[in-house]
């Protein structure tokens, strides 16, 4: 009998014979706080916060409209059990509208076309200049038997979305630049559910970006989880924010009472740790006792230095 060695936390992407890597940009402004080389952590590794790297402008263009649009993950795991509610008891969760302001704008509403050019909503965050994270089943779905299959036609990202208004304008990533890893391509198992975008150019530069981070669960345990992002059962496009304990970890997974909606996937779970912003998990689904995401450990602190160039 056979059997798949391959390492599921292998990058792949649509076209890896074609996909180059992402250069990287000499910055030549000053670092802001928080910046640096990766540091080494006392029981794990972090890679830096920048809240920008250039100047910030205002582009304000105008949203396409995604009113009625349903989140990416019913394109592979169907309508959501109405018993399971993401919404973790009262819902307290805050609209957030000075989005064009720092952390605010390093996370971005996403609009999916799928392979059969059906459209779906999700979250994604920047965690460097040149990429940009969010959940594998925004990048690529499994429907299998059907065209909607597979990597997605391309992904229109907004960030720092408020409603109507784009205040760091749009811009399309098309397949090509998309990526994954084996162990979620493969089949749609939710401990490797994380992806990226890669861009040609450093969008990053004008919003900024979350760091990242491997931590153990001792020093994870009992810190408080944040999270902004864009649920679709808000009002179209608007920016929500809620924060809550641990509820329990595993290896590969973070849970948490994070009021969450579909629409939230790919957001970034974050620390604050001596002023900066660090994501510790990639959300991606919803439960009836708690939420949860992938967690960043080693390997996926690994993939996400690597697709950040």
């Amino acid at each position: 009998m056979s059997h798949d060695t391959t390492n599921p936390h292998e990058p792949v992407g649509p076209e890896p014979e074609a996909a180059d890597e992402v250069g990287t940009e000499e910055l030549t402004e000053a670092p802001q706080a928080g910046e640096g080389s990766t540091e080494q952590g006392v029981d794990g590794d972090i890679e830096p916060v920048a809240a920008a790297m250039t100047e910030a402008f205002a582009v304000e263009e105008t949203a396409p409209d995604t009113s009625g649009l349903r989140p990416v993950g019913e394109a592979t795991y169907g309508p959501p059990d109405p018993s399971t509610e993401s919404v973790q008891g009262p819902d307290n969760r805050i609209q957030i509208t000075a989005t064009s302001s720092y952390p605010w704008r390093v996370h971005c509403s996403l609009l999916i076309t799928a392979n059969d050019g059906s459209k779906w909503i999700g979250t994604g965050w920047f965690n460097g200049p040149k990429s940009i994270i969010t959940a594998g089943h925004c990048v690529f779905i499994h429907n299998p038997g059907t065209q909607r299959h597979g990597w997605v036609r391309s992904v229109e990202v907004m960030p720092g979305r408020n409603g109507a208004s784009l205040p760091y304008g749009k811009f399309v990533v098309p397949r090509a630049q998309l990526r994954s890893v084996h162990g979620w391509t493969s089949s749609p198992n939710h401990e490797y559910d994380y992806g990226a975008m890669v861009l040609t150019e450093p969008k990053g530069n004008q919003t900024g970006w979350l760091g990242f981070a491997n931590w153990s669960d001792a020093t994870l345990d009992g810190t408080t989880l944040n999270m902004s992002g864009y649920p679709g059962d808000k009002p179209t496009g608007t920016q929500w924010y809620h924060w809550s304990g641990v509820a329990s970890l595993s290896a590969r997974k973070v849970y948490y009472t994070l009021d969450t909606a579909g629409g939230q996937s790919g957001g970034g779970v974050y620390v604050i740790k001596d002023g900066g912003r660090y994501a510790v998990a990639i959300h991606a689904y919803g439960g009836s006792g708690s939420n949860s995401g992938t967690r960043i450990n080693k390997p996926v602190f690994d993939n996400l230095k690597l697709w950040k160039g």
